[in-house]
């Protein structure tokens, strides 16, 4: 696959309408990207425990007590729009 053909993929899977300035400069970098994804698939990680991160950290979970919340009048008077205590957003898959 040449990188031109791996650019009009990504940009259709993303939805994406790239100039052709976008495309040649875009180019390089998604060639760079998948030729060290194609090392990494090369690597031998049999044992290897997965993990989320790359630093040995750990969470400090707290226990999930009920508290006080905002009052929806409080919670909803900053946003764009809102009704009865209730955030209005527009929907996201059309009308019905």
């Amino acid at each position: 696959m040449t990188a031109s053909v791996d650019i009009e993929k990504l940009a259709r899977l993303a939805k994406l309408q790239l100039t052709d300035a976008e495309r040649s400069s875009f180019g390089p970098q998604i060639g760079g990207i998948l030729t060290f994804v194609e090392k990494l698939a090369e690597l031998d990680t049999e044992g290897v425990e997965p993990m989320t991160s790359a630093l040995d950290v750990e969470n400090r979970f707290r226990d999930d007590l009920p508290a006080p919340s905002l009052a929806p009048e409080i919670a909803t008077r900053t946003a764009p729009e809102s009704a009865e205590g209730f955030f209005l957003v527009p929907p996201v898959l059309g009308k019905k």
